[in-house]
């Protein structure tokens, strides 16, 4: 909590600085058409410096909910279980591994196809990852055993008509459903330890292990959910259809232009955030937030309404990258950047907009043979996602037009 403390101080501390040195360029521009270069720099520096103290921010969340070995609770089963895997991860010894899974009814666990890793182990590397993925932390996750979740949604709304009295009732539109599908895929880490930290007492496995897989999951994750083009992966939320929100229609995501050709607009750009926050329907904006990578949070820092006021504020929980027009701010490295067309912020509820489907078990091959003198694990997670409700997300387009 001190290092939380002292991080938001220095952040807030920063932004002050921010907010004078961008005061004094603008101030500069307006009288002399131009500002200093040392002043600029100065500006560049201190933006730097908040979007570090941001991702310090982050990385303490994400410490927060890095994996640990874990006590399995008083849970007889879970505690057999994670005994026999740890001889199974340091030794290669299945036996009683293999025993404790039958009892377990996981059939298919055999040495061909992986065995389970703990429950508690899996839960602990999909906090992580959640922490660590922008929109894994958002979206909505569902669990279950099947290849494949089906959801029914409703496209359409439910309609009315009014009648007067002694009036017969008359018929309305009934509403439109679609099914959704989201099938788990399979994706792979491979973790890789030298022979002579197994035989060490004091090297801990699990604990490398799951901190290792975490790291690679929440890579995959973070990409696929974003730019996933849905063969072999999940559906990302950029590779929907995008079009003007004026002409939305369901299985398609509205977008609000920019202003600007591959820029923000050149005057009043806050109008345009203002315009992709109400764009957004009242039930969704309760629980919005915004979605960009750092780069373009850079350039918003320097924005100001026509009072004055800095639209971007630093916020005051790790794991948020401020606030922005009163909605928090987080940022994913595969949100693209600036460009002509491109669709650099998303605003949303997210948790409505997008889920997440995991199918329950990670899976892990223990091999000491292929690379002499090393063990790698072969770990397998399995997963799906898309978007689910199409009104609750909206995204702007670096466009003039």
């Amino acid at each position: 909590m001190d290092e939380i403390k002292q991080l938001l101080e220095e952040q807030h501390k920063a932004f002050a600085e921010f907010k004078q040195a961008n005061d004094d360029r603008l101030s500069a521009i307006e009288k002399k058409g131009f500002a200093p270069a040392d002043l600029e720099e100065k500006v560049a520096r201190i933006n730097e410096d908040l979007t570090r103290l941001g991702k310090d921010l982050a990385d303490v969340a994400k410490k927060a909910n890095r994996p640990g070995a874990g006590a399995d609770g008083q849970d007889p089963m879970a505690q057999e279980h994670k005994q026999a895997l740890g001889k199974y991860l340091r030794k290669g010894d299945d036996r009683e591994l293999a025993g404790v899974q039958r009892k377990a009814m996981a059939t298919y666990s055999d040495p061909d196809g992986g065995y389970f890793l703990t429950e508690d182990m899996a839960q602990a590397i999909e906090r992580t990852v959640s922490a660590m993925s922008a929109l894994s932390g958002m979206a909505q996750t569902i669990a279950g055993n099947a290849a494949v979740y089906k959801k029914p949604v409703r496209t359409t709304g439910v309609s009315y008509a009014w009648r007067g009295e002694g009036e017969s009732p008359s018929a309305t539109s009934t509403p439109k459903f679609s099914l959704l599908t989201f099938e788990a895929r399979e994706v792979d880490a491979f973790p890789e330890v030298t022979n002579e930290s197994l035989e060490d007492l004091g090297f801990n496995v699990e604990a490398f292990l799951m901190e290792e897989v975490a790291l690679a999951f929440a890579e995959a994750e973070a990409e696929a959910f974003l730019t996933g083009n849905g063969v072999s992966r999940p559906r990302g939320l950029l590779t929907y259809d995008a079009v003007a929100n004026d002409s939305y229609d369901w299985g398609k995501l509205g977008t609000v232009l920019s202003g600007g050709n591959g820029a923000f607009a050149s005057s009043n750009p806050s109008d345009k955030l203002i315009d992709l926050i109400h764009a957004l329907k009242a039930q969704y904006r309760a629980s919005g937030a915004f979605l960009l990578n750092d780069l373009t949070l850079a350039a918003i820092r320097k924005f100001k309404d026509g009072q004055g006021n800095y639209l971007w504020q630093p916020g005051l929980q790790a794991g948020v990258a401020g606030m922005l027009l009163g909605y928090p701010v987080r940022t994913d490295d595969y949100m693209p950047d600036v460009a002509s067309g491109s669709l650099s912020i998303a605003f949303g509820d997210f948790k409505r907009a997008y889920l997440i489907y995991r199918r329950r078990g990670m899976r892990i091959i223990r091999d000491n043979i292929t690379n002499k003198g090393f063990t790698s694990f072969w770990v397998t997670e399995r997963f799906g996602g898309g978007v689910q409700n199409f009104e609750a997300v909206k995204l702007m387009k670096f466009s003039a037009s």
